[in-house]
């Protein structure tokens, strides 16, 4: 039996002082989700995001229309 581990990623822009994210998108192909977790908190709950809502997510930040309120 072999058990997936999760291949996390920061994004080389979050030079921002430590409020990060961190991501591991080898798991979107095989599980359908995009794990998501605190970079701060390793140890700390992890927020399994589906893949298209993930995708949505990232066009609406590229597009600005995340966070600009």
């Amino acid at each position: 039996m072999t058990t997936e581990v999760p291949r996390w990623f920061k994004s080389s822009h979050s030079n921002n002082g430590g409020a990060c994210v961190e991501v591991a998108e080898d798991f979107a192909a095989s599980r359908g989700v995009v794990p998501v977790r605190d970079s701060k908190n390793l140890d700390g709950p992890v927020l399994n995001v589906p893949t298209a809502a993930f995708s949505s997510l990232v066009a609406g930040i590229k597009a600005r229309r995340v966070g600009t309120a």
